[in-house]
């Protein structure tokens, strides 16, 4: 049991709130005998939800299963108690035998599924992606990842625009899958017919996009004006500017904004060269670049530090930024019976930051991942 805290509910924040846990889920009452742990001071958030990660403390999604295990357990050590694991652009024989591997560790708990960025997407709008291995959005094709992922596929990012795209589209949506528009040179047009198909989602809006236009307002309008779409952003200070991530939240509300890492190997680890899929990435000063051009490689986010940012930065309400962090991702992933809020039921996954909004403790599933110290 945890009291003394302000506990962040989907009804709005309480001062001086408690959270009962009984094996592993929250409680509405505390068990008998139950351990009371005063967190006055801190703030109660339930833990992060990350739709798009590629990485962290050094390994990738793209390798083994320690490499991903690796990865999940620096991301939760930053508060994202549940996690989806992003590939990159490959070979397709690589992306199948990956997705094997991915939908194991989904099986067991370690991960929320799989998501696959690529390689459907537009050459012209590849970002950190090999061209060589780029391909149409086949749905046959499509139907092999997912077969391959066995049941655990949860989103795929298309450019909708290239021939296939449509159809794909339908074939996600039939298959409950997640479609994704997103590294896509689609005109405003085209992305409200792949919307009208099924897509629900806009990979990190923005990026890798055009830009919006008064004459051509291109995919973002198109995405944010329309209520079955979820928006994903990166707010690292790097990918957008802080007013763009604002016109996101006002056009579309929290209940709309998914606020996502797209982090690679360097989150939780530190500056030097890595590789994102097949490509060479530095990092200096903590933004990735691939080296043969410069384009921006992902990120090296974590989501405690988007959380920070996005109240002490953007100045969201707390509750707004909670809600893009933990409920609307939940919500997208159809998680939201389990996770992403602190009711009665639910996991009991929760993080704990002080009032400069550090993180000071991160709780999975009833088990401390980072104990606070506490006085």
């Amino acid at each position: 049991m945890l009291t003394g805290g302000k506990v962040v509910l989907p009804t709005g924040t309480v001062t001086g709130g408690q959270v009962a846990v009984d094996g592993g889920r929250i409680a509405a009452t505390a068990p008998a005998g139950a351990r009371v742990t005063d967190v006055s001071g801190y703030w109660v958030l339930p833990g992060f939800v990350d739709l798009h990660c590629h990485g962290g403390g050094g390994a990738s999604f793209s390798g083994s299963a320690e490499d991903v295990l690796t990865a999940v357990r620096t991301h939760r050590a930053h508060g994202t108690t549940t996690l989806v694991a992003s590939t990159v652009t490959d070979e397709m024989d690589l992306l199948v035998r990956q997705a094997g591997l991915l939908s194991e560790l989904a099986e067991q708990g370690e991960i929320a599924g799989i998501h696959f960025e690529g390689p459907f997407i537009s050459p012209c709008r590849k970002g950190a992606h090999s061209e060589s291995l780029l391909r149409e959005p086949d749905p046959a094709e499509v139907r092999k990842l997912l077969d391959a992922a066995r049941g655990q596929a949860r989103m795929v990012t298309l450019a909708t625009e290239l021939p296939g795209g449509i159809d794909s589209v339908r074939l996600l949506a039939e298959s409950g899958v997640i479609a994704a528009v997103g590294h896509t040179d689609a005109t405003y047009e085209q992305t409200a017919e792949a919307i009208d198909a099924g897509a629900t989602v806009a990979t990190h809006l923005f990026n890798a996009m055009p830009v919006l236009g008064h004459r051509s307002p291109g995919p973002v309008t198109a995405l944010l004006e329309d209520e079955r779409v979820t928006v994903e952003l990166i707010d690292d200070g790097t990918h957008l500017h802080p007013a763009a991530l604002k016109l996101a939240f006002r056009h579309a509300g929290p209940g709309r904004v998914a606020l996502i890492t797209d982090a690679m190997d360097a989150a939780g680890s530190g500056d030097g060269r890595y590789l994102l899929g097949p490509l060479e990435v530095e990092v200096s000063e903590g933004v990735a670049r691939l080296v043969e051009n410069g384009s921006i490689a992902g990120s090296t986010l974590t989501l405690d530090r988007a959380f920070k940012r996005a109240v002490t930065v953007d100045r969201l309400p707390v509750e707004d930024a909670v809600t893009a962090l933990s409920a609307t991702p939940a919500r997208v992933l159809g998680l939201d019976d389990r996770v992403g809020s602190l009711e009665p039921g639910k996991d009991a996954d929760l993080v704990l930051v002080d009032e400069n909004f550090d993180l000071k403790g991160v709780m999975r599933r009833g088990e401390w991942v980072i104990a606070p110290r506490l006085p």
